[in-house]
């Protein structure tokens, strides 16, 4: 099912709410920008298959990690939210230096 924007309206409700999840996450805002930027490249010298195949599994690759760190910082931060719920008498410590 796909929204439609009407007509002079500007943006549907799936591009505001990419678009609010990209500027939460910067990191990932700017990988997107960058495979956006090997999409339309229309200036600099031209690029074999092989060599625009090459940056974007690479630009791929940064974007999987920037997820999956941002994700497991979430998971950590809920998991000790659950933890602190479950038993308010748990305290945090932080690893010493």
């Amino acid at each position: 099912m796909k929204e439609q924007k009407e007509e002079g309206k500007g943006l549907s409700e799936t591009e505001r709410r990419l678009i609010e999840g990209l500027r939460q996450r910067p990191q990932m805002m700017e990988r997107f920008q960058s495979i956006l930027e090997l999409a339309n490249s229309q200036e600099g010298p031209l690029l074999s298959a092989d060599e625009v195949e090459e940056l974007l599994i690479e630009e791929v690759r940064k974007l999987g990690n920037d997820t999956m760190s941002q994700w497991a910082v979430s998971a950590e931060e809920r998991v000790g939210r659950e933890l602190k719920e479950q038993d308010k008498t748990l305290r945090s410590r932080k690893k010493k230096r």
